[in-house]
């Protein structure tokens, strides 16, 4: 089986390419795909070379299934020529998320969304997908009235650059310590010429800012939350509300997700709920210092949710705690796993 993974060069190309790995698909043919500049480069995979070809060439190889994480322009741009030649197409940009024609899929709560026709199918938002994934079951339970999500993001969500941004300031800010002894540095407006992925410094600071601005108020990342979770869901009429902060941090999203149901809830029982929805683990017991936190998440698949607790501020309400590695089910293992539901 060919499979093609267009964007094999970026930061969550090369972690589509491990997982496809890790879950067993070394064996078929792997086509690495880029942008030209990057076509002829050498990615080792599995314990052999692989020459990144260009996107057309990558189409005319008619391959089974066509992994996409290149952006919402490349997608829009590649995905049907893909689709034309009877590939299907998982796109991890926001291209095709609000297309209702496209299903928009976390597998274990909707993979029947995808038909039998269907060439082009979205991968939700990171924080969308651990978000969505951890309150599923509760939903189907309780029935969600409204959401209120804040969310506090790895800088690996943006990407290489804004990675060797927190790289550089860090390390910026550790000569300075050396050349300036006890004295601590606290502002980087000096640093000079560096990766400049943010407005500001993401070192030793965060900001409420995720994605572009709207006319609105809200950032892109934040319309996602409400977008997404509601196609997920199927339930047009949930309300939503999030911001969304970028914090330096490279493990994975953290969320603070107070959720509000139309019907009364037994907290045993929904954390048993939580315990049991398929790829959620519960890691919750406050007394031994037992929450999630984004170097538990790292490198791993499962979304960790704890802080369970009731809202006392008012009725039928909880409140979450939820983490999971954005790179990972926050994008290549959600992918992977829609693929392999579809084999």
């Amino acid at each position: 089986m060919k499979i093609a993974v267009v964007g094999a060069t970026g930061l969550v190309g090369g972690v589509m390419l491990e997982v496809l790995k890790e879950r067993g698909f070394a064996d078929n043919e792997i086509i690495a795909a880029a942008s030209p500049k990057s076509v002829g480069k050498k990615i080792e995979f599995a314990g052999r070379t692989l020459t990144v070809v260009s996107v057309e060439d990558a189409i005319e190889m008619k391959p089974k299934f066509a992994i996409f994480s290149a952006g919402a322009a490349a997608s829009r741009q590649y995905a049907p020529m893909f689709a034309a030649v009877g590939t299907t197409v998982i796109d991890n940009s926001s291209a095709w998320r609000k297309d209702v024609d496209k299903p928009l899929v976390v597998p274990e709560i909707n993979i029947d969304a995808v038909k039998p026709e269907d060439r082009i199918i979205a991968n939700p938002n990171c924080s969308t997908i651990q978000m969505v994934l951890a309150v599923s079951q509760l939903h189907k339970r309780y029935k969600i009235k409204r959401l209120v999500i804040s969310t506090y993001q790895s800088i690996t969500g943006t990407g290489i650059k804004a990675v060797r941004q927190l790289q550089e300031e860090e390390a910026w800010h550790a000569e300075q310590v050396r050349n300036a002894g006890h004295e601590m540095p606290t502002q980087l407006d000096n640093m000079g010429e560096h990766s400049q992925a943010y407005p500001y410094q993401i070192f030793r600071n965060l900001f409420p800012h995720g994605g572009d601005f709207q006319n609105d108020g809200y950032t892109t990342e934040e319309q996602k939350l409400v977008d997404e979770t509601r196609k997920i869901l199927r339930a047009p009429d949930i309300a939503v509300t999030a911001t969304v902060a970028r914090v330096p941090v490279v493990g994975g999203h953290s969320e603070a997700v107070n959720v509000e149901f139309y019907n009364e809830f037994d907290i045993e029982e929904a954390r048993k709920i939580i315990a049991s929805t398929p790829g959620v683990v519960l890691y919750d017991n406050p007394s031994e210092n037992k929450y999630p936190m984004p170097v538990i998440s790292e490198r791993r698949d499962e979304v960790f949710v704890g802080r369970v607790r009731r809202d006392l501020s008012q009725p039928k309400t909880l409140n979450l705690w939820v983490v999971a590695d954005n790179l990972r089910k926050g994008a290549a293992t959600n992918a992977i796993q829609i693929m392999e539901r579809l084999i």
